[in-house]
């Protein structure tokens, strides 16, 4: 199984630890990864990286759709891969939720299925350059006719000779956007994935693939963890339970959380309504503290080498193609000989 490297998206010091990278490159990783919320970007980073690497692929996880419009995220990961001299970039999306798309960019929430499906199809049809790009869709149309729009909008064709086959990924979880993920996307970005809920997804992949006349081997499967090398597990797991209480309790609507509704898919309905109940009446010791172990150890690698090595059996035979982690230098060196980057099989 191939291994990434997450970097995520900063705090309030922008940091590229390079040094990662690097040695991951080294180790044998498939990939680096990025993301965004409302401060750093992730495809600028990228750029950087791409300027001290030579193999790494390089991915976004996610770019936020509102943010650009579809042409400009086609152009900005067009100029990444041929930066990176080609064949390297991965372009990952996702809708974000309500509160960022309207409250920090500014644009309607709308119908993310349609927006999702529009997205993907223009960015393809300008990768391509097939013809000046025309596409008449749900909620994103080119040339623009809505209202305010003077009706002289030109249908364009990229002056830049595009790589065709830059990769989609999505980061999807319920149901119809899995689907549709299989359907359109050249792989899947599982969001709260953890190897016993594969099995809820594979009837929804199997349904995508067969509507896009897609095989199981032409889609990529990316999960991610956190790694952390440790005999003090349940420090470990403490430290984890924050990230995981603001997630669940605070980011999103209190009726619109993606990240909530996948820890009631993983079996944690009443710790998941308890965690949002305190945190969102700012009480977010105690919503900390109602984080189960179970819940952060079943989504993470954690312990020694040889807990590690153990546990990531499950994830190896999940079904999944690749395994983002997070992690520091020791978690990067012990994840390429526990997945045999390298090393004999």
């Amino acid at each position: 199984m191939k291994l990434g490297l997450m970097l995520g998206y900063s705090g309030a010091e922008l940091r590229i630890p390079l040094e990662d990278v690097k040695l991951a490159e080294e180790l044998g990783y498939d990939s680096v990864w990025t993301a965004e919320a409302y401060g750093s970007d992730a495809i600028t980073p990228l750029a950087y990286i791409a300027a001290h690497t030579s193999r790494i692929r390089l991915g976004t996880a996610v770019l936020q759709l509102a943010g650009r419009t579809p042409a400009n995220a086609a152009m900005a990961m067009a100029t990444l891969d041929k930066i990176a001299g080609g064949n390297r970039a991965i372009c990952g999306l996702g809708v974000s939720g309500p509160q960022i798309v309207e409250g920090w960019y500014g644009q309607p929430w709308g119908k993310p299925y349609y927006r999702i499906k529009d997205y993907v199809t223009i960015m393809k049809k300008i990768w391509a350059r097939e013809e000046p790009v025309v596409h008449d869709g749900k909620e994103i149309s080119l040339p623009f006719t809505g209202e305010g729009a003077l009706g002289i909008g030109k249908p364009l064709k990229s002056i830049l000779h595009m790589n065709p086959d830059i990769p989609v990924f999505l980061g999807t979880g319920m149901e119809s956007t899995v689907r549709m993920t299989a359907e359109i996307a050249d792989g899947w970005l599982p969001l709260g994935f953890v190897p016993e809920t594969a099995h809820l997804y594979q009837d929804w992949i199997q349904q995508g693939l067969d509507k896009g006349g897609k095989t199981e081997d032409q889609f990529e499967r990316q999960a991610m963890t956190n790694v952390k090398v440790t005999d003090d597990v349940q420090g470990a797991l403490d430290a984890m339970k924050p990230g995981i209480a603001l997630y669940v309790g605070g980011m999103g609507h209190k009726n619109l959380n993606f990240h909530k509704e996948m820890m009631v898919r993983r079996g944690f309905g009443e710790e998941a309504d308890r965690i949002q109940e305190l945190y969102l009446a700012k009480r977010k010791d105690e919503a900390i503290a109602t984080v189960p172990d179970e819940f952060v150890d079943s989504g993470a690698l954690i312990g020694s080498r040889e807990r590690i090595a153990e546990r990531y059996k499950a994830w190896e035979t999940s079904g999944v193609t690749g395994l983002t982690i997070s992690g520091n230098s020791e978690a990067i060196r012990t994840m390429a000989e526990v997945a045999r980057l390298n090393f004999p099989t």
